[in-house]
């Protein structure tokens, strides 16, 4: 069995950092945690909710004699925090990321990294829009999957500790190469979000439509796009503008896609619709067949813990 961390610091304090805090102390690990946030204001809410055994005003700090370092800032910042902390690295270290883009985060964060000191980037697939210190639940990473981005390169015995390390916070863990993943996220995340953001802005913009109507008779479709467009704004900008390869690849082929609906809808070919319409449905059911969601009428929602 893989050793277990003896300190972990966390670099970022939002939900995905403190959930993990949460989810180590629900799985009885007996390591410290370090917490560190870029603004004072964020590093007080940390040490009010109480998740990390410390808290400190740097980066260098924090990762000061931790044998895991996770980097849960926006991709964006990770080349520039890398090269913070590396002269301040353990030997024998392991830096991780939760970043939702991987290739942008490879290319700027491998050259920092120290010799001895193993990098496995890696990306829960969980979330909800909320952010902060106080968002954060241990359940977050139950039954969801958990990514790690690994080449031949990989120290096996690293990759073995931190895979355990997931697997007790409640994740599924699987392997993926950094430019598939990038692919398949921008179909299954990162365009949805666009489109989200997209949806809410049109609402904001038709002027027939008054914002009391939208918030007041807004159906389930639109409610789940607002749900989905109230994500952290930083993150998101990040995301797009570091994989944007990827993702303009699947708007590119969404268009066309909405392009045949139209044509469909605007000659009355129902019969298109009605095969489209249930190809799709069974890519719900393989959701809900995999785990991945629940087939209550409201997903579960209501009952979401934060």
């Amino acid at each position: 069995m893989s050793a277990p961390y003896a300190r972990v610091a966390l670099i970022g304090l939002g939900l995905i950092a403190s959930s993990m805090a949460h989810a180590m102390r629900r799985a009885g690990m007996t390591a410290e945690i370090v917490g560190t946030a870029r603004s004072a204001g964020t590093r007080a809410e940390a040490a009010e909710v109480g998740f990390c055994d410390r808290i400190v005003d740097t980066p260098e700090e924090a990762v000061a004699g931790a044998d895991l370092v996770v980097l849960a800032v926006p991709v964006g910042a990770m080349g520039a925090l890398a090269e913070r902390i590396a002269p301040h690295l353990a030997p024998g270290a392991t830096v991780t990321d939760v970043g939702s883009v991987k290739r942008h985060v490879v290319a700027e964060v491998s050259p920092h990294i120290p010799e001895g000191v193993h990098f496995i980037p890696g990306h829960p697939l969980a979330g909800t829009e909320h952010s902060g210190p106080r968002s954060g639940f241990a359940e977050l990473f139950d039954n969801r999957w958990h990514l790690l981005i690994a080449d031949e390169a990989t120290d096996p015995q690293a990759l073995d500790r931190l895979r355990a390390y997931w697997t007790d916070l409640g994740a599924l863990v699987d392997m993926m190469d950094a430019d598939h993943h990038d692919l398949v996220l921008a179909v299954t995340s990162h365009a949805p979000h666009l489109i989200a953001y997209t949806m809410v802005g049109v609402a904001d913009d038709m002027r027939r439509v008054t914002d009391q109507e939208v918030i007041q008779y807004s159906a389930a479709g639109f409610r789940d796009f607002t749900r989905i467009a109230a994500s952290d704004p930083t993150m998101w900008r990040d995301v797009f503008l570091t994989n944007k390869d990827a993702t303009l690849e699947i708007l590119g082929r969404f268009t066309e896609e909405l392009f045949a609906l139209q044509r469909a809808i605007r000659t009355g070919d129902g019969e298109m619709l009605f095969d489209y319409f249930t190809r799709t449905r069974a890519i719900r059911r393989g959701i809900i067949q995999a785990g991945q969601d629940t087939d209550a009428p409201d997903f579960g929602r209501t009952k979401t813990k934060r």
